[in-house]
């Protein structure tokens, strides 16, 4: 029996029965030869180290090497993870026994396409996995864009997470008004941290800036927007559930939203009914006894706004900040996930100081060598094989685009993982070629001056982190300098 934390235990309630597999046909553990193949993958986040964990476990002679471009491991878990949902980092348990393992290696501070190139590390391996995930944002493409105060939500969440290249971020929460465009999970995320108490902030692993300026906000309303309605929000139940009870904040929903919603999702997937039915119950309905508790002493408030799409970021008198956003009034064509935003002619503008984009993430090319689709942002594969690159393989966002939760990349780096497994079984990957691996990659990072950071230097940064934590009352204090990180391990 296998006890499922809250959150999992939800994703997997509402996962599509048609993808479980039947206990009969787990993958098989594929036999292996005398050889050893090692095997390289670029990117410790979750695809990273669920494509490894797959490969070791099924293929007991196998070598794995895990390259990072940052010191620190795990990726979206640590950086995308929000501070109050510590709960979604306990795989962080699971990554560390991978990396831990006598035939796994984790070198941090490599940066693939630079200090190294995918070529060498071919040359180095008989299989490649690239699993760097989606680094970069959409854009929204429209004038104003890079006014001060226009902050993609990607950014504002490495900000507070205590990413390294946003650290230097200073938002501005000096205006009362907030405006997030999109309606997924990150933009909830970044609406539920700018409004949350800050006793609550105090007690997780959000770095001591960002708090510092949370603490001095005088943002008191967010807006979250989104092209389409109700119907189509990319938020799951449990966010929004977070919102509802969210201390100290009232929600504000529109009735005229929501009004024959009831009959329209009799037939929906069960997902997106009862995600449907929570936005009618706090639309149209009276509160529960603790909602009204919550919003009677209330003095923040977010709302939803429907069928609104972004024209142009309004300047101030001067030309530098944004002052507010003009919005094209939309109607839907369509029903469903497939519905389309077309313009009415009628225009919009909200006043608001702060703007976060948040419609969506980007992967970004690594190299003339391999493959790449710029319109999907992807890199083509089939089944995680790149396409017309034998020995090189891709999981995660990389692989299928910026969507799902971790569990998610799990079925999606599993697969690729078993991929590689049928190709080493099948002779495809010739492993009578020995390769040395990381052996004959270290020297060419030596000639770079390239100084990898271990999994143990790893070790020695997380204690570090955790016993600043611990003075603050906090689970960690992050350090948020790459150059201070590799001073305290003596790089």
């Amino acid at each position: 029996v296998v006890r499922l934390g809250p959150r999992l235990a939800e994703v997997c309630a509402e996962w599509p029965r048609s993808s479980w597999r039947p206990v009969g046909q787990a993958r098989r553990p594929l036999s292996t030869s005398e050889r050893v193949p090692r095997i390289c993958i670029v990117g410790s986040g979750p695809a990273g180290f669920y494509t490894a964990q797959h490969l070791l476990k099924h293929h007991k002679l196998a070598r794995v090497d895990i390259y990072e471009k940052l010191p620190v491991p795990f990726g979206l878990v640590r950086f995308g993870v929000a501070p109050d949902h510590p709960e979604v980092k306990n795989v962080i348990n699971t990554f560390t026994q991978t990396a831990q393992s006598d035939r796994c290696s984790y070198y941090g501070n490599v940066t693939v396409g630079k200090d190294v190139t995918v070529e060498e590390l071919q040359q180095a391996y008989h299989a490649v996995v690239l699993s760097y995930g989606a680094e970069d944002n959409r854009i929204l493409g429209i004038p104003g864009e890079n006014l001060s105060g226009v902050y993609s939500a990607r950014a504002f969440v490495g900000w507070y997470n205590g990413l390294p290249e946003n650290r230097d971020l200073k938002p501005d929460l000096s205006s009362k008004t907030v405006l997030v465009l999109g309606q997924g999970n990150v933009a909830l995320d970044v609406a539920r941290i700018l409004l949350t108490p800050l006793d609550l902030l105090r007690k997780t692993d959000i770095t001591e800036g960002s708090l510092a300026a949370i603490a001095s906000s005088k943002v008191k309303r967010v807006w979250l927007v989104g092209r389409r309605g109700p119907l189509q929000v990319a938020f799951t139940i449990k966010e929004l559930r977070e919102m509802v009870n969210l201390p100290g904040a009232r929600p504000i929903l529109d009735p005229a939203d929501f009004a024959g919603l009831r009959d329209a999702i009799k037939d929906v997937p069960r997902p997106r009914k009862r995600l449907t039915e929570l936005m009618i119950k706090t639309a149209l309905e009276k509160p529960g006894e603790k909602e009204a508790k919550i919003w009677a002493s209330a003095t923040r408030e977010w709302g939803l706004k429907f069928l609104r799409s972004p024209l142009e970021i309004l300047p101030t008198a001067d030309g530098k900040r944004a002052r507010g956003i003009r919005m094209a009034v939309t109607r839907l064509e369509g029903s469903g996930e497939s519905a389309t935003a077309v313009p009415t002619g009628e225009v919009e503008e909200l006043e608001c100081g702060l703007i976060l984009s948040s419609i969506g993430y980007r992967s970004l090319p690594l190299g003339s060598s391999v493959p790449f689709d710029r319109k999907h942002g992807i890199i083509p594969n089939h089944l995680g094989r790149v396409q017309g690159v034998p020995g090189l393989y891709c999981s995660g966002w990389v692989k299928r685009g910026p969507t799902g939760v971790i569990i998610t990349t799990m079925n999606d780096s599993f697969d690729t993982a078993q991929s590689v497994l049928e190709d080493l079984q099948a002779g495809m990957l010739n492993v009578s070629n020995t390769k040395e691996g990381f052996e004959s990659v270290r020297s060419i990072l030596q000639s770079r001056g390239v100084h990898p950071v271990s999994f143990s230097d790893w070790e020695k940064i997380d204690a570090a982190e955790v016993a600043r934590g611990q003075l603050a009352g906090k689970p960690r204090e992050k350090i948020v300098d790459p150059q201070e990180m590799l001073q305290l391990i003596g790089h």
